[in-house]
């Protein structure tokens, strides 16, 4: 009785930082702060985009967007070939560039392109 125990640890936990974003074109940096230009776009896209934004802001690293079956997270080829997408629905897509510097990895919203 009156026992304590310390509970030590061999290694601290492991920090969790999320992916940084930085969106890259004005006219979607618009769109994200202040509905600017949504019109322009299909019901459904604008919420699937800022659905899209909230997983981004989310994820721990890369591999959880790529986890993601539902963000259907792709790498292109061709004329974006070094991009990704993420499809809003079957006609626009959001494209991406993932990068990684010393501060870890940041995704670069390119911009909300007509796929078709």
């Amino acid at each position: 009785m009156g026992e304590s125990f310390a509970l030590q640890r061999s290694a601290p936990w492991p920090r969790v930082r999320n992916v940084r974003f930085r969106i890259g074109d004005r006219k979607t940096l618009a769109l994200y702060t202040s509905l600017r230009g949504a019109r322009r776009f299909p019901s459904g896209v604008v919420d699937s985009f800022f659905e899209a934004m909230a997983h981004i802001a989310a994820a721990s690293d890369r591999r959880d967007l790529q986890a993601l079956r539902g963000l259907r997270l792709e790498k292109l080829s061709g004329t974006y070939k070094g991009k990704y997408s993420i499809r809003l629905n079957d006609q626009f897509r959001v494209l991406l560039r993932l990068e990684t510097d010393r501060n870890g990895e940041l995704v670069v919203v390119l911009q909300i392109v007509d796929y078709h």
